[in-house]
């Protein structure tokens, strides 16, 4: 990777000050704007946006770039950067690299001529993420659960990377693990781990702690009728989730709304993965 690089962290939260602390790290110049509310934050050097696209040649947007699709994602600024054809002409001779670029994208047609890259689209960070939510999902069940996960009954929803990474973490922990799949494939390797494979027909039994990982209405108010008082749902999927939130809170079950556990629950770790995706990127160029 070319040592000329001076990267540019816009926005973002915990996760992009462990990321310009950890490039910073190797040796790169890092330069950093709208964090300057953020822990951690202090020591690294901070610049105005615009100063900080004279010094940078690589600029790292957020993850998620945006999240109502008109201003720049920064919980750490009290700074509101509007995202428009002057903002994206701000970057204009850069390379520029973004999570979930898609809004950003519809924000001005500039960006079509603009050398920009989405490093949340890469595997290796979605898969990375993925472990890190299930690390954040059991640890709060453990936190919020009354009983011990080890000998629980636990249902997981989804056999996508999430699921995968908590039925591997629920079996390693000694917990009665189902998952629901629709697949033939995904069932036959959910019995490959040592975890009971369902249908999302087959929902009968109540459980200590349920985790979904499906964006989609899947736990409905059949399923979540035979729950006990003290089930634990864990909601990890982005809207709308699968859970009927109205059934649930008809029938007074608690459900725990997890969205973004990496960002919240392992900053540091996830900022790494973003970084050894970005050099990815850039050594792939």
């Amino acid at each position: 990777m070319a040592h000329n690089n001076t990267f540019g962290i816009v926005g973002g939260d915990q996760r992009q000050i462990y990321l310009a602390r950890s490039i910073a790290a190797d040796g790169y110049p890092v330069w950093i704007s709208c964090l300057e509310n953020g822990k951690e934050a202090a020591g690294l050097p901070a610049a105005g946006l615009k100063e900080l696209l004279d010094r940078c040649s690589v600029v790292i947007l957020p993850l998620p770039v945006t999240r109502n699709g008109k201003t720049l994602n920064t919980p750490f600024s009290e700074e509101e950067i509007v995202l428009d054809d002057s903002f994206a002409s701000l970057f204009l001779g850069k390379t520029v690299y973004g999570g979930m670029m898609e809004k950003l994208y519809r924000s001005s047609e500039v960006w079509g001529k603009l050398d920009s890259h989405d490093y949340y689209a890469r595997e290796e960070l979605m898969v990375g993420n993925a472990f890190l939510t299930a690390e954040g999902a059991i640890g709060m069940a453990i936190r919020e659960f009354d009983g011990a996960l080890n000998g629980s009954r636990c249902l997981v929803t989804g056999f996508g990377r999430i699921g995968k990474a908590l039925c591997l973490g629920l079996k390693g922990l000694g917990a009665q693990t189902d998952c629901c799949a629709r697949r033939a494939a995904d069932l036959t390797a959910i019995r490959s781990l040592g975890c009971n494979p369902l249908r999302y027909h087959e929902l009968r039994d109540a459980y200590d702690v349920v985790f979904n990982t499906v964006p989609a209405p899947v736990l409905t108010a059949q399923a979540l009728a035979r729950q006990r008082p003290d089930t634990l749902l864990l909601e990890l999927a982005s809207y709308p989730g699968g859970i009927d939130l109205e059934a649930a809170k008809r029938l007074k079950l608690r459900v725990l709304d997890a969205p973004s556990l990496p960002g919240r629950m392992s900053p540091k770790a996830a900022g790494e993965l973003m970084k050894e995706t970005i050099y990815h990127m850039i050594e792939e160029a």
